[in-house]
């Protein structure tokens, strides 16, 4: 049988050789899923089992071919807390984080401690889970239009013990909205990539699913409908807080100012870059 330290080394010179930037980390996550250890490598000269030597290759050859190391777990951390995931979701993004402190820091400088929450386009819903974590006496909501996403947020509300609402609907069908009204916030990691950008994905991004991905032609064509349509849903006062793609972000200014928003706030992710944006409903606004 081969050791923990020679099947190791093995892997991550195989993800090497195949041009994996981050060879020994994805290997090291690998080992932790597969041993269900935080330092798998702690008794470096035990044998590994036959059984496990077989999947952790199989993960390995899966991971140089370019399949997310996200997918092949079945999870992932996001903002300190874990999910499941699937191909049916979108990876949770570290920069996605910001958009959660973004919610948070409103909520904190406006006193809200039972703020009314949409979570629009939610995915795996680790935004919505996400804030009811941080904000117990929240009321949040995750809508999302694909079933298989909406089972995943299930798994992902009861894997963190969080109760927030699941809406299975199009956040973009003027019929949802209509009655829709008193929202403090309505949080959005919505679609962004334009028809360039998805005849050009890297490999990886090319198995996460479309219909998260393609925004329209040139990517802005979820801020122009839910701007639009869920204005009118929020409080006088509310906020709209969005994420977006790279170098959008005075496209998402235009289309909230031509709503009439104020207080516009464009912030950077963990990378430099303006990846984020809050925005607030006029208080003596009429609808």
């Amino acid at each position: 049988m081969v050791s923990r330290k020679e099947l190791y080394n093995e892997c991550a010179d195989m993800l090497k050789n195949y041009g994996n930037p981050n060879a020994e980390f994805d290997t090291l996550c690998i080992f932790q899923d597969i041993f269900d250890e935080k330092n798998p490598l702690f008794r470096p000269m035990e044998a590994v089992s036959q059984e496990n030597e077989k999947t952790i290759r199989e993960y390995v050859k899966k991971r140089s071919e370019g399949y997310p190391l996200q997918y092949i777990l079945g999870k992932w951390e996001f903002y300190g807390y874990n999910f499941r995931i699937s191909p049916d979701v979108l990876i949770p993004r570290p920069d996605t984080e910001v958009l959660v402190e973004n919610v948070l820091e409103i909520c904190r400088k406006e006193g809200k401690i039972s703020p009314v929450i949409y979570d629009l386009c939610s995915g795996s819903g680790c935004i919505a889970v996400t804030l009811k974590k941080e904000i117990p006496s929240a009321e949040v909501y995750a809508v999302e239009i694909s079933q298989k996403a909406v089972d995943i947020i299930k798994q992902n509300s009861a894997l963190n013990n969080a109760d927030i609402n699941i809406i299975n609907s199009n956040v973009i069908d003027p019929e949802f909205t209509e009655n829709l009204k008193d929202i403090d916030i309505i949080v959005c990691n919505p679609p962004y990539l334009t028809q360039e950008d998805m005849d050009t994905l890297q490999k990886e991004v090319t198995f996460e699913p479309e219909l998260a991905l393609f925004g329209g032609a040139d990517g802005l064509s979820f801020y122009r409908e839910i701007t639009a349509q869920w204005k009118k849903c929020l409080k006088k006062g509310g906020y709209l807080c969005y994420e977006f793609g790279y170098d959008q972000h005075e496209d998402v200014k235009n289309i909230l100012v031509e709503n009439k928003f104020e207080n516009i706030k464009l912030t950077r992710d963990l990378a430099g870059i303006i990846r984020t944006v809050t925005a607030q409903k006029p208080i003596k606004q009429e609808d």
